[in-house]
């Protein structure tokens, strides 16, 4: 598996694992902690979640599904923007441990940008980080701007942005994936098959076929072509973790990364970044 290197010098691998829209039915649970366990095995050893998913209760499945091999995984969580605040994240950050059962995060996000100044969500991060709750901090859903801002608010030590970015959402490459990648800040991409949509996408369906793969790897397999690029698509059953995982094995040559172009185009202009 490749790896990407954050800030600091700790490698992570390029395709994690999400979890987002996973926890919500108790008949799928059995499925998706053993999916979360497949994907450990494989090598998809980062597992990103958020206090939001399913109330919190997918959190508590992370925690059920790492259970025993904590320190082989690398947990990523995020917390509300009403909560990014200098009283409020210390609390978020606690009752997210307590869902997890762990004693740290790995990597704590704010979620969105809300109305908490960004400084003030810098100091907290960092209080959380020299008292041990998480061992590095960053955000989700920040644009450009929002980054250049995040920087002179003091907010050197983040060392990733999730976004949402895929085939069909290539607004990023304009201008923040290059920002991100000048500065050694990792990129994270949510949302990488646009909620199985591009599953059916009949533009994929050659390039699938003509390599063995199936157009959702060829998706994942794009995303996953960029360097300083993680992704993290989700998988409830166990046969999709494998077939993610997969996935990262598929190289492109320039033919098919031109035929993408052309099915797939860049925005001719710059556009805001787009978020779910």
């Amino acid at each position: 598996m490749k790896t990407v290197t954050l800030p600091g010098g700790e490698t992570v691998p390029v395709l994690g694992q999400g979890t987002w829209k996973m926890a919500e039915r108790r008949d799928r649970r059995a499925a998706e902690v053993a999916a979360l366990r497949t994907g450990i095995d494989l090598g998809m050893t980062l597992i990103d979640t958020a206090e939001m998913y399913a109330d919190g209760a997918a959190e508590t499945l992370v925690g059920e599904a790492v259970a025993g091999i904590r320190d082989q995984v690398f947990i990523v969580s995020k917390a509300y923007p009403q909560n990014a605040s200098r009283d409020r994240l210390r609390r978020a950050c606690e009752a997210s441990l307590k869902r997890l059962a762990t004693d740290r995060i790995d990597l704590y996000l704010l979620h969105w940008r809300g109305s908490v100044p960004l400084a003030e969500t810098v100091e907290a991060m960092e209080g959380l980080k020299a008292s041990g709750h998480i061992r590095h901090w960053g955000v989700s859903n920040l644009d450009t701007d929002d980054m250049a801002e995040l920087v002179t608010a003091g907010g050197t030590g983040c060392v990733a942005d999730q976004i949402l970015y895929n085939l069909t959402r290539r607004g990023p490459e304009s201008d923040l994936l290059p920002w991100l990648t000048e500065r050694g800040i990792a990129a994270m991409a949510y949302s990488p098959v646009e909620q199985s949509q591009l599953v059916r996408d009949e533009r994929l369906a050659g390039i699938a076929a003509r390599h063995g793969f199936t157009p959702a790897q060829v998706a994942l397999a794009w995303v996953l072509r960029r360097d300083h690029m993680i992704a993290i698509p989700k998988a409830g059953k166990v046969e999709h973790a494998r077939e993610n995982r997969a996935a990262a094995d598929l190289v492109f040559g320039n033919d098919d990364l031109a035929t993408l172009d052309v099915a797939f185009p860049q925005p001719r202009r710059r556009r805001a970044l787009e978020m779910l």
